[in-house]
């Protein structure tokens, strides 16, 4: 059986998410369907989420360890489980469509039988307090509350009892990728001075929304947005006569900037702040001695564009040397190249101050991220919040990564079936990692069992899976 996971239709929701990983469309979402029968079926679906309470903190950074992968001599990652054997006769089959569920089984998954369930055993609850809420995923969430503490063969055998594998086919010709982001600290100030002259900004106050879907073709406003994908939320300012896109990075960052007046704080390097937009939340270490926590609050509408592709395009980085680290030493090198390199990217990212807290920052689905068990998926393939198992590599090794973790994050540039982008919490060591990965990728969305697919159904409407 093959089942389409081809484009999760999601409802409307205002969660606070991180750019890069935070700014898939607003959400909606159903409830996936599925059998056990031996035809490929297309699957819409749609996942109702609500907002949620937190997690139990992590460690303090006296009793954080180094991140380092664990010592093994298996370097590869075995290809996904055949479903269909062709007959004799027949030539190999063309590769299936991206999105396209392919019923495993756990002895195919690399790495689940040696992976320790009960590390994500925390951050699976905290994806329960969302999905609770959804008949598909009731029953797993209740029998999950009613564990105490279970070890990690009783995670595994609670796993495997109810729910089933199902690998997600990348595009045909590809791989999947999975990349990595952290949580950025940074200097800063509440007020501005010779040294700290780069401001933070909150949500503006002139900024609306418009559904570009409802603006005629050809009008002036049409005109406006040309370039600007439609959304039904589309960033917006009317100057009092017509309604424009908002201001673009360069426009927001020049010295009469229309923002001025919604500083939260201000920062002393450019680079660093583009970053922590990336990243999009983090902390900003002030000079009077307090850490000022930082969450998503909304973006200008405009594309997204890569500053270490134009380097490479320019020939001033090479593919090697474009991570964050090369990225922020040629901004070192380059001072006076700076300002106009960012300004390429015309995106730009608003904060806004969350309560003080020794926990990560809240992800798409509104709970916090577990570092190195929470990812930013594209919701459009992947329903929030829901398991999946990864098999990739440790960034810039061929040690296998290889283990459960939860859908918590959406994210601007994380598009495609199989991607992932793979939280690894706070710190040096979580930046080392983030920066530098960008690894192949196998993943496996773990569905509940015993929920069947309507007979004769191609594609099943939103409305029949209530």
């Amino acid at each position: 059986m093959q089942l389409k996971l081809k484009h999760l239709k999601l409802k409307h929701l205002d969660l606070s998410h991180i750019e890069l990983r935070r700014l898939g469309p607003r959400l909606s979402q159903g409830r996936p369907s599925l059998g056990h029968s031996k035809r490929m079926i297309s699957l819409v679906i749609t996942l109702s989420l609500a907002a949620c309470s937190s997690l139990p903190p992590p460690p303090s950074p006296s009793q954080r360890k180094p991140i380092a992968p664990p010592a093994s001599s298996s370097p590869v990652i075995p290809a996904p489980p055949a479903t269909v054997t062709p007959s004799p006769s027949s030539t190999s089959a063309p590769a299936p469509a991206a999105g396209t569920l392919i019923p495993a089984t756990w002895g195919s998954l690399p790495g689940w039988s040696t992976d320790d369930h009960s590390a994500a055993w925390d951050t699976l609850l905290s994806s329960c307090r969302v999905l609770q809420t959804q008949a598909l995923w009731q029953h797993l969430c209740a029998a999950a509350r009613s564990e105490n503490r279970p070890n990690r063969e009783r995670v595994k055998q609670f796993l495997e009892r109810h729910l089933a594998p199902y690998w997600v086919s990348p595009e045909p010709g590809t791989e999947g990728l999975a990349t990595g982001y952290y949580e950025p600290l940074i200097a800063g100030s509440r007020k501005p001075s010779s040294r700290y002259r780069y401001p933070i900004y909150g949500q503006p106050r002139d900024l609306i929304y418009i559904d570009l879907s409802t603006v005629t073709p050809n009008s002036a406003t049409a005109a406006h947005f040309n370039g600007i994908a439609p959304n039904p939320r589309t960033p917006a300012r009317n100057d009092g006569k017509n309604t424009l896109p908002y201001y673009t990075r360069a426009q927001i960052e020049a010295p009469h900037s229309p923002l001025r007046g919604r500083e939260i704080a201000w920062t002393d390097d450019p680079i660093e702040l583009f970053f922590l937009q990336v990243q999009g939340s983090g902390r900003v270490e002030l000079d009077n001695g307090t850490t000022l926590r930082l969450g998503f609050a909304g973006h200008n509408g405009h594309p997204y564009r890569s500053i270490g592709r134009a380097l490479i395009d320019r020939g001033e980085l090479t593919p090697d040397q474009a991570s964050m680290q090369g990225i922020k030493l040629w901004a070192q090198q380059n001072p006076q190249k700076l300002r106009d390199l960012l300004n390429l990217n015309p995106r730009y990212i608003f904060f806004r101050e969350l309560p003080p807290s020794p926990q990560s920052p809240p992800g798409a689905l509104g709970v916090p991220l577990t570092p190195q068990r929470s990812v930013a998926i594209d919701p459009q393939f992947i329903p929030l919040g829901a398991p999946l198992f990864i098999a990739t590599t440790w960034p810039l090794s061929n040690q296998p990564l290889e283990r459960l973790v939860f859908a918590q994050d959406t994210g601007s540039a994380i598009r495609g079936a199989a991607r992932i982008d793979f939280f690894w919490g706070a710190g040096e060591d979580a930046s080392r990692e983030a920066g530098r990965m960008k690894q192949a990728l196998k993943l496996w969305l773990l569905l509940p069992r015993g929920y069947t697919v309507p007979p004769n159904s191609s594609a099943i409407a939103p409305a029949k899976l209530n």
